[in-house]
């Protein structure tokens, strides 16, 4: 499936054009490595996905063409959720 399709199913991102737009940018990994929005994503496959000060890495465990929103949650398993820290005391 296209990484920027399972981005938008898997619910990750809202919408299909901002998941490209994100994955052109680089701001995509797919197992480490840059991924672009047309590149292959499958089961098994580990997502960094770069949000200004937030980083999400999940592993993907279901791929499917369309899903429900209560079941969006299944298609992937968080392995880390950070912000980045900041030196402001506010």
């Amino acid at each position: 499936m296209r990484l920027d399709k399972f981005l938008k199913v898997s619910r990750l991102v809202k919408r299909r054009s901002v998941a490209k737009e994100i994955a052109d940018k680089g701001r995509i990994l797919i197992n480490g490595k840059p991924g672009k929005s047309a590149s292959s994503v499958d089961i098994g496959d580990q997502l960094t996905l770069l949000f200004g000060n937030r980083t999400l890495v999940v592993t993907i465990t279901d791929v499917r063409d369309t899903t429900k929103k209560d079941d969006a949650a299944s298609l992937y398993k968080i392995d880390s959720d950070e912000k980045a820290k900041t030196d402001s005391p506010f």
